[in-house]
């Protein structure tokens, strides 16, 4: 369903492929955080990695909206560097809000494990956000240098 409205959104299928290209890759950040605190793979790990989805997904929209409008009025490789540079901060703040809203469930024997999950997911989500999904524009729509 998903995967549905995000192809409806951009009316084409390449920014949704890079969209759900960068999902599967948040698994690194989650099982490295899982693995460094002694975590389980439970059922609020589970419900915090599908809360993970939804904010990867966010954060890729948000900054290949603005590939998109950029690239009406520029060449295709100064957009993706210009919206690449003008995205990292909200997309940051908006990721460092939610890593450090989940310090305190970090205490909680219910929620510790959605939280291992949501933050080190998260915080490795967006580096993906930021590096590859520029890098996969790139590539899939063959954008030159034109230096």
């Amino acid at each position: 369903m998903m995967i549905i409205v995000v192809v409806l959104l951009f009316g084409k299928v390449r920014q949704p492929l890079i969209i759900w290209i960068t999902v599967p890759l948040a698994i690194i950040g989650i099982t490295a955080g899982l693995l460094l605190l002694d975590g389980a793979f439970d059922f609020m790990a589970l419900l915090g990695a599908l809360s993970l989805i939804g904010l990867l997904i966010k954060n890729a929209i948000v900054l290949l909206e603005e590939i998109d409008m950029q690239a009406e009025e520029k060449p295709l490789y100064d957009a993706i560097i210009d919206s690449s540079i003008s995205r990292m901060r909200p997309v940051m703040l908006a990721a460092c809000t939610t890593i450090l809203g989940m310090i305190p469930l970090l205490g909680d024997v219910f929620f510790v494990n959605m939280s291992i999950t949501v933050m080190f997911g998260l915080g490795f989500a967006t580096i993906l956000t930021l590096v590859f999904i520029p890098v996969m524009y790139a590539i899939l729509f063959k954008a030159k240098n034109p230096a």
